[in-house]
């Protein structure tokens, strides 16, 4: 299994794509911590990982407060010993113009997903420095790279992930941990769509969504990747699952097999060529 004996933390993982990658994580051998601020479908998600056979263990916490993300790695250390995987997942996204955005509204939105980003990191950060290796990766999507109507903070915070990611990469270099993001390259379920009203969606609506536990591969993929290999980098899931599906996961790497946007990938293979020249 190419995660076996790894330890990762998914945030946001009660539903959707958090959910689809925690449990390709488990399938993958990995020991997986789920954490979210929904508890019956956190417990939903913990029944799927119990019946996959996963060593998991479920956290009800709220990636805006440090306080409870410093919590939830110390309860990961202390059970496993080692954190090397956060997948910071979770996210807030209502879709509002920006006349209906509070400066209370906008604040919750940005403390979830630039916020949950820089608290999951800092609550890692010491123990994959004492480890000397780890992975974090944040979620991208089309928001990363264009704008869209009614989504004046999501889009904000998808930027700033990237900016987050490009620069701490840099830091974060001699210590043997990666930054990179992940988009899914693919239509998935609406991030607002709760359990409920998944079930009741027809199932011809249901079938236009890629399955994210198929998508969550692509998680594996790079959380299996020595740390030293990509770090800065924004990858797309689709592309990389259809070159698993062909290739295999030893894949001879070209960047077009595994990012929609190869164009931005090799600026920022000149740029880190350049800071290490």
């Amino acid at each position: 299994m190419l995660l076996q004996n790894s330890v990762a933390l998914v945030t946001g993982a009660a539903r959707g794509l958090g959910w689809g990658i925690a449990r390709a994580f488990g399938l993958a051998g990995a020991r997986v911590c789920v954490t979210d601020i929904h508890d019956d479908e956190l417990a939903r998600c913990a029944r799927d990982l119990a019946a996959d056979g996963t060593d998991f263990q479920a956290c009800r916490s709220d990636v805006a407060d440090l306080a409870e993300c410093t919590s939830v790695v110390k309860t990961i250390v202390e059970r496993w010993g080692r954190l090397d995987v956060v997948v910071d997942n979770a996210i807030y996204m209502p879709l509002i113009t920006f006349d209906a955005t509070t400066p209370e509204e906008w604040s919750r939105q940005t403390n979830v997903g630039i916020g949950g980003l820089f608290n999951c990191t800092y609550a890692a950060w010491k123990q994959m420095k004492a480890q000397g290796r780890g992975h974090i990766i944040g979620i991208a999507s089309g928001s990363s790279i264009r704008g869209y109507t009614e989504e004046i903070a999501y889009c904000t915070i998808k930027h700033g992930i990237e900016g987050f990611v490009k620069a701490l990469s840099l830091e974060a270099r001699p210590h043997n941990i990666a930054l990179n993001t992940i988009g899914p390259g693919s239509r998935i379920k609406p991030t607002r769509m709760t359990w409920a009203e998944y079930d009741h969606a027809p199932a011809e609506l249901r079938a236009t969504w890629t399955d994210p536990v198929e998508l969550g591969k692509a998680w594996v993929w790079l959380a299996a990747q020595p740390p030293g290999r990509f770090s800065g980098y924004r990858f797309d899931a689709a592309k990389i699952v259809q070159t698993i599906a062909r290739e295999g996961y030893d894949f001879e790497f070209a960047v077009e097999k595994v990012t929609l946007y190869p164009d931005d990938f090799r600026a920022r293979q000149e740029w880190y060529g350049r800071r290490s020249s």
